[in-house]
C-alpha cells in the first residue's frame, strides 16, 4: 500500500488540475546514486495493465510490480523547508540512504 498525506494529495490534485489532464501519479524506483535506488514520480494519463493501483485521499497512485517490492508501505508527504519544497518519502523498507539524500538502500 502507498499513502499520501493530505498535503501531498492536495499538491498532486492541484498540479493535475493545472496540467489539465491525468488520472493520477506513478511512483517507482530506478537504479541511481550512491546508495543504489532513487524514487521516480510521473503523471499518469493512462495506467499500464500491470500497475497496482492505490487511492489515497482522492488521488490514484500507480506502482509497477517490480517497484512495489521496494515501496510497499511508503508514505509520501509534501513539505516546505526554508525556500525548498518537495515530496518527502517515509519508506519502512529503507535501510539506509546516501549523505545527500538522493538515493536509498533496501
Amino acid at each position: 500500500m502507498i499513502t499520501l498525506t493530505q498535503r501531498a494529495a492536495q499538491h498532486v490534485k492541484d498540479f493535475l488540475a493545472n496540467r489539465g489532464t491525468g488520472v493520477g501519479i506513478r511512483v517507482g524506483v530506478r537504479t541511481a546514486g550512491c546508495s543504489g535506488l532513487a524514487y521516480v514520480l510521473e503523471f499518469v494519463d493512462e495506467p499500464n495493465d500491470e500497475d497496482e493501483k492505490f487511492t489515497s485521499d482522492g488521488v490514484n497512485v500507480f506502482v509497477d510490480p517490480k517497484s512495489l517490492v521496494y515501496l510497499n508501505g511508503l508514505q509520501m508527504d509534501f513539505v516546505t523547508e526554508g525556500l525548498n519544497s518537495g515530496f518527502k518519502f517515509t519508506n519502512p523498507n529503507q535501510t539506509g540512504e546516501c549523505g545527500c539524500g538522493e538515493s536509498f538502500t533496501v
